[in-house]
């Protein structure tokens, strides 16, 4: 089939870009504001056309270590929930990463700490971003800020996932999960045969094969130093895709004397005040990290040299602005401005903040 426009909100576009993609398994668990994935796909009814397993687990740790089975026999795997969600799955989280492999997780993150609100929030950018589980392992981070990348960002972030036998996340809020917008929904493509499984991904348990020694995939290793050559390989993998897999936007930045940093729905409404600062004569532009792991920290210290300071504007009390601040060292001013609670702030108070701590 073609590709399909259609009006819908981003958890839609979420469940019907992850059909359209050939993915092979969801495991999941209710909870707002992400729910209309599981209950988009529950509806479509893919296992009868596609043959999609879709299942929601008795709870969120349930679904994880689901995912951890179906990435571990090579299967295009995927689960979602928000923030308390994620924080039940970071143990199985853990245990992905520690045993290299692909899967897709999707976070529609509200407020807390805590049971929170259902209300938007970007709170989750530390958990996401430096490893919210133990040990040292990083997520690939997609931040979209449009239902057309809430549903480019499946096909994306799988694609990344397997290139680096690596747990993708895409990392979106509320606001972009409950809106409703244009999408054009990609072609279908079909699911992966065992044959193809086998061939992109040698390492997949698939039983014991008679032209092949059996496959033990794990996490665990006793001993510490071959533990720590997995770790430095780990290392090197993600010195790999820093090098290769960074992305961003940057909207009016080339004659900026100021620059706001912002990712997801924070961005769409910084568009705003880029135009509202240019009608009033102040030079300001606006950078959008597209990946929020790996961080477009070049990207933003080459800025660093060019303007008079930075504003970090996101729905939370200040977690990218310690990146940002990273990426810049010292060279320029850079403050954060964000509102809490699942409070969604507006234009002008984006601009009188910029006014206010940068002059």
């Amino acid at each position: 089939m073609t590709e399909e426009i259609r009006l819908m909100k981003g958890n839609e576009a979420i469940a019907h870009a992850a059909i359209r993609y050939g993915t092979d398994g969801y495991f999941g668990y209710p909870i707002t504001p992400k729910s209309e994935i599981l209950e988009t796909l529950m509806a479509e009814m893919p296992w009868k056309t596609t043959g999609m397993v879709v299942l929601q687990a008795e709870s969120e740790v349930a679904a994880i270590n689901m995912v951890y089975g179906g990435a571990g026999s090579g299967k295009r795997v995927m689960t979602s929930s928000s923030s308390p969600g994620i924080s039940l799955k970071q143990e199985g989280i853990s245990y992905i990463a520690g045993a290299d492999l692909p899967c897709l997780i999707i976070n529609i993150m509200r407020g807390g700490p805590g049971l929170g609100t259902i209300q938007p929030s970007q709170a989750d950018y530390f958990q996401t971003v430096k490893g919210g589980g133990h040990g040292d392992y990083r997520l690939i981070t997609l931040a979209p800020s449009s239902v057309q990348e809430m549903a480019d960002f499946v096909g994306l972030g799988f694609d990344l996932a397997f290139q680096y036998s690596n747990p993708a996340m895409i990392l979106a809020d509320g606001i972009i999960g409950q809106m409703m917008e244009k999408v054009v929904l990609p072609p279908y493509r079909p699911r992966k045969t065992e044959e193809e499984i086998r061939k992109e991904s040698p390492w997949a348990v698939q039983g014991k094969l008679p032209f092949q020694p059996p496959h033990v995939i794990t996490s665990l290793e006793l001993d510490a130093a071959k533990m720590e050559e997995n770790n430095l390989r780990f290392q090197a993998k993600y010195r790999q895709i820093e090098a290769n897999e960074v992305r961003y936007e940057e909207f009016r930045c080339e004659d900026a004397d100021y620059l706001l940093i912002a990712f997801g729905s924070s961005a769409r409404i910084c568009q705003k005040v880029v135009e509202i600062a240019r009608a009033e004569g102040i030079r300001l532009g606006l950078l959008r990290p597209i990946t929020l792991w790996p961080f477009p920290a070049q990207a933003i210290a080459t800025y660093a040299d060019q303007v008079k300071g930075m504003l970090s504007v996101e729905l939370n009390a200040g977690q990218m602005v310690e990146d940002v601040r990273l990426a810049v060292n010292g060279k320029v001013k850079v403050e954060h401005f964000g509102r809490l609670g699942g409070i969604v702030f507006t234009p002008d108070e984006v601009l009188n903040a910029l006014k206010e701590k940068l002059g």
